[in-house]
């Protein structure tokens, strides 16, 4: 969680929304990425969906059966339905997200087998997001 944390941190200093996100196999990083919605003008560049993009790029496949995602920001809706396509088995995640998350629509956007960890670093997590927001209002 700590190097997703990091991830966060790269993307608040180039002034995208900080959430980071990677996957893992073990102790072996398959994929990682943080938000880049504004560089790429692409709306679907959540950390979530770069890293589970590159983990499956360095499997060769499309499911990330065995893997865990590691995040800081309670995915949303676009990015609970890539993790039930890719049948991930763990999502960490850090802070919630009331007004975007997932959870807002249920449990069952994620792959039935997927266990869900919450609360891992959350207080840096949203204290990021938040200073973000702050600095971006002013």
């Amino acid at each position: 969680m700590q190097e997703a944390y990091r991830l966060a941190q790269e993307a608040y200093a180039v002034g995208e929304i900080p959430v980071g996100a990677l996957v893992t196999h073990g102790e072996r990083i398959l994929g990682k990425g943080y938000n880049q919605t504004e560089r790429l003008q692409d709306v679907t560049a959540h950390a979530e969906m770069l890293a589970i993009t590159a983990a499956a790029d360095h499997l060769g496949a499309k499911y990330l059966k065995n893997c865990t995602l590691y995040v800081t920001l309670e995915p949303c809706v676009m990015c609970a339905g890539a993790l039930n396509w890719s049948q991930i088995s763990r999502v960490v995640m850090g802070a919630t997200d009331e007004k975007r998350g997932f959870r807002r629509y249920g449990m069952n956007l994620l792959h039935p087998k997927t266990i869900l960890i919450e609360g891992i670093m959350a207080e840096e997590s949203k204290a990021l997001l938040q200073n973000f927001f702050s600095k971006l209002r002013t």
